[in-house]
């Protein structure tokens, strides 16, 4: 039986040999993929253009202007004349955000009574600049403010500085951006290899018409998901270390937990997610088709994980919902190790839902592909 298992073993390799764009691809796609989004999204959004107009030019308007400057979110585009130059820059999608100082601005800011209005405008079809921007402007707005305010009943700022607080951050005290999203995509990217490596092995016999041959072979069909997994196994923890490795040294993330602990639950979620890759092998009529309902169910997943947007803050049938989906759990397997240094016991419940939806997912696949092929 080991025999004939590592026939098949070595059946798949030849088959990867024949075709090297796809070990190319399962081998480095993944790594690539994760410094590429690492490093689009890891950095703090920044220089965003920004047009003023001033219609006030006084002291306290350029001090505005440059506390606005000073953020490092924007960039400073040519002033601007007129409102139709706002708006034509802004169809163009040339500027994010643009500041209209209004006359008197100065005089309103400084009257006992007065009450001065900013006119913000922001490039909406483009949100999360936007939102950044609009973060960027209440901040200086507000500083500016409180300045005028202490001035008026005559205090200086750096007599509040007893009502300042005391900020502690925990697990990542620099709030570094990619510590947050590259575990993420270092734990989505294994389900992506995992599942479309998976869904292959059984689409690409269909396919090439050499899945009749190898059912007449003496193979039994626990011999052939033995033979066929290994492979998906190896190349899927190969391309793990291949992204921890990344994630820790290009992008600096911490590995505080057991590393042997991270291995030993990335095995078990790469069985897990092999299950569901061989099944979808087995329905696919040919790799076109696999490689299709892997984006399905990869895109579905990704949804429920918390990376795009917090389960937590979604509705209650939707957080249901997401503790049936594995990448969910594997991701806070993920952040936990890397960022926090739990342990065993503090993952315990990510861990048993692991075991749970494995144990359902394998049954089910197990069944389902030896009813295929027999």
């Amino acid at each position: 039986m080991i025999r004939r298992i590592l026939a098949l073993v070595k059946k798949e390799f030849l088959h990867l040999k024949n075709d090297w764009w796809l070990p190319a691809f399962m081998l480095f796609g993944g790594a690539l993929e994760l410094l590429m989004v690492g490093w689009a999204t890891s950095r703090p959004i920044s220089n965003l253009p920004l047009m003023v107009w001033d219609m006030d030019r006084t002291t306290a308007s350029r001090n505005l202007v440059i506390s606005l400057e000073n953020t490092d979110v924007f960039e400073l585009a040519a002033p601007a004349s007129s409102l139709a130059e706002i708006t034509g820059r802004m169809d163009r999608g040339t500027i994010y955000a643009a500041v209209v100082i209004p006359e008197g601005f100065s005089e309103q800011l400084y009257s006992p009574t007065g009450s001065p209005v900013l006119q913000v405008i922001l490039n909406g079809a483009e949100s999360i600049p936007a939102k950044e921007a609009l973060r960027a402007i209440e901040g200086v707005v507000r500083y500016l403010g409180e300045r005028v305010a202490l001035e008026q009943i005559t205090i200086r700022p750096d007599q509040l500085e007893g009502f300042n607080f005391s900020l502690r951050v925990w697990f990542n005290e620099a709030l570094n951006e990619e510590f947050f999203t590259t575990p993420a995509e270092l734990a989505l990217m294994l389900e992506f290899t995992i599942l479309i490596f998976a869904a292959l092995t059984f689409s690409r016999e269909r396919e090439f018409g050499t899945l009749e041959q190898l059912l007449v072979m003496p193979f039994s069909s626990a011999e052939i998901i033995i033979g066929k997994s290994i492979p998906v196994v190896l190349v899927g923890m190969f391309d793990f270390g291949l992204m921890l490795s990344a994630v820790h040294f290009v992008f600096h993330v911490p590995v505080r937990g057991s590393l042997a602990l991270l291995l030993i639950l990335a095995f078990l979620y790469t069985l897990v997610e092999l299950g569901k890759g061989m099944a979808i092998s087995v329905f696919s009529r040919s790799q076109h088709q696999a490689f299709l309902l892997v984006l399905t169910v990869g895109m579905i997943d990704f949804m429920f994980t918390g990376y795009a947007a917090p389960v937590e803050s979604m509705p209650e049938i939707i957080q249901k919902v997401a503790n049936l989906i594995p990448a969910h759990h594997w991701l806070d397997i993920v952040r936990g190790i890397l960022l926090k240094g739990t342990g065993v016991m503090d993952l315990l419940p990510s861990i048993l839902w692991l075991l749970l939806l494995g144990s359902v997912i394998g049954a089910f696949s197990l069944r389902y592909i030896r009813k295929a092929l027999d």
